[in-house]
């Protein structure tokens, strides 16, 4: 009798709303969840088209057409303002959110801190953060969330600042912002509503309270950090390299309040994002035990402390990571603006409509991907899915707006995944199946738990 294959239970996602609903129906799906706010038609839609009373918004599903928005003309398509009005009071006016001149010169003096050589400087002080979760994981029920949240900030703290997470002030931020990224919504009422300039903005107390503290408590980390560089005591860390870097079209540096943004933003990209990332990674392998087991393998063969010429060797881990993005993209909706009259699909765009992009509905579409709500990390290795990734996969965005972190997160990610899975082996635990959900980022409802064994040495 020839053995069956295991069926595997297909990762979660959330329930689609019904095709038509009412405005004030809708307005409280997208409050509470903007996955679930949305029809299941989108999974298969090159482009839909929603309207507000005050609005037109048109979700981008064609390859060409997100091509357009994001690589060929991102000028004419500048962000949305309606996604800075319920991020402001974190962010300000962080590289985020800002648009034309005012973005570029931000990226200019940013994106060296990032550059390819720059990574092996910061390598030591992220497997530093790799090895400290691997000794902060606690065996028996984990809700995984906070633990990889935990990992995720002491990588930002070590690799910016050379601090880490158990640094006073360090604590301090990452308390102050799990708080804050559980009473945010990635769009507030603002987005939906022509509110004038003059209007306060409405904001929840709960939200700008964690703002004020997290922006406080950054204020004292830069204000110190400025203060070594100037006694020349500083480290070679990312802070040091984006604090002294001038801008060279004009020569100017950031002034202090900007620091303090784009810290806010560096956390917020590099802590939130990987943190979502890395959980509904362990999630996955929880439910795949045998390709945990190859990751598992595979991070066997690395030293104790590998070098960073060992990431590259870590190639069932990067698959795995690279499935568990495109399943979970930590954000899962970019909203531009068009500039232009434009012509999408035979449909007239006037200036001023909302363009969605979606890579939740880009990376789940069901003509672009081959079983597109299927956990397949083999997938990376064929002709078939490096086709569709180059179509329709958009974890750290694209074009000239490309997260400066992208590199970063794809060493992060396997370094970190290879060593749990090293020391750990994880299990799902039956009737406490994740909901997924996006405030700032994709996370799920009640958090991810899963049953933790240590491995033997």
């Amino acid at each position: 009798m020839k053995d069956c294959p295991i069926r595997r239970p297909q990762p979660p996602k959330p329930a689609p709303r019904p095709d038509k609903v009412s405005l004030l129906a809708y307005l409280r799906l997208f409050r509470r969840d903007i996955l679930s706010a949305q029809p299941a038609r989108l999974y298969r839609a090159w482009m839909a088209e929603f309207r507000t009373p005050f609005f037109r918004s048109y979700l981008c599903n064609d390859p060409a057409l997100v091509t357009r928005v994001l690589n060929e003309r991102p000028d004419d398509f500048p962000k949305s303002n309606r996604i800075r009005e319920g991020l402001a009071p974190l962010l300000g006016r962080s590289v985020f959110v800002t648009n034309g001149e005012e973005w570029k010169r931000q990226r200019r003096i940013i994106d060296p801190a990032f550059e390819g050589g720059r990574l092996k400087d910061t390598y030591p002080a992220m497997l530093a953060a790799a090895q400290a979760a691997v000794a902060r994981m606690p065996e028996g029920e984990v809700e995984v969330e906070e633990a990889m949240s935990h990992a995720a900030a002491d990588v930002i703290f070590r690799t910016l600042f050379s601090i880490p997470i158990e640094n006073q002030i360090a604590a301090q931020v990452f308390h102050e912002f799990r708080a804050y990224q559980r009473t945010q919504p990635l769009l507030n009422l603002a987005a939906f509503l022509p509110l004038p300039s003059w209007m306060p903005r409405l904001h929840r107390r709960a939200t700008k309270r964690s703002a004020a503290l997290i922006r406080g408590l950054i204020t004292q980390l830069t204000e110190a950090r400025a203060a070594e560089i100037a006694a020349g005591t500083a480290p070679d860390d990312l802070a040091t390299k984006i604090m002294t870097t001038a801008d060279p079209l004009t020569g100017e540096r950031f002034a202090a309040a900007e620091m303090v943004d784009q810290v806010a933003i560096f956390f917020l990209a590099g802590h939130e994002t990987s943190a979502s990332a890395l959980a509904w990674t362990l999630y996955l392998l929880a439910l795949h035990p045998e390709v945990q087991e190859e990751v598992a393998e595979e991070a066997r063969a690395l030293s104790e402390a590998p070098d960073f010429a060992a990431v590259a060797r870590l190639r069932r881990a990067r698959d795995v990571f690279r499935e568990a993005l495109r399943l979970y993209p930590p954000v899962p909706m970019m909203v531009r603006e068009n500039r232009c009259p434009e012509d999408f699909r035979g449909r007239k765009v006037a200036p001023g409509a909302q363009i969605v992009l979606s890579p939740w509905h880009l990376h789940r579409h069901e003509r672009l991907w081959a079983n597109p709500d299927s956990f397949d990390p083999d997938r990376w290795q064929t002709e078939a899915g490096r086709l569709s990734s180059r179509e329709a996969f958009l974890p750290f965005s694209a074009g000239p707006r490309v997260c400066s972190g992208a590199g970063f997160a794809m060493v992060e990610g396997p370094l970190m995944l290879a060593l749990l899975a090293r020391a750990f082996r994880f299990e799902p635990i039956a009737g406490r199946e994740p909901i997924p959900v996006a405030h700032l980022t994709v996370r799920a409802r009640a958090g991810i738990h899963l049953r933790v064994f240590a491995r033997p040495a």
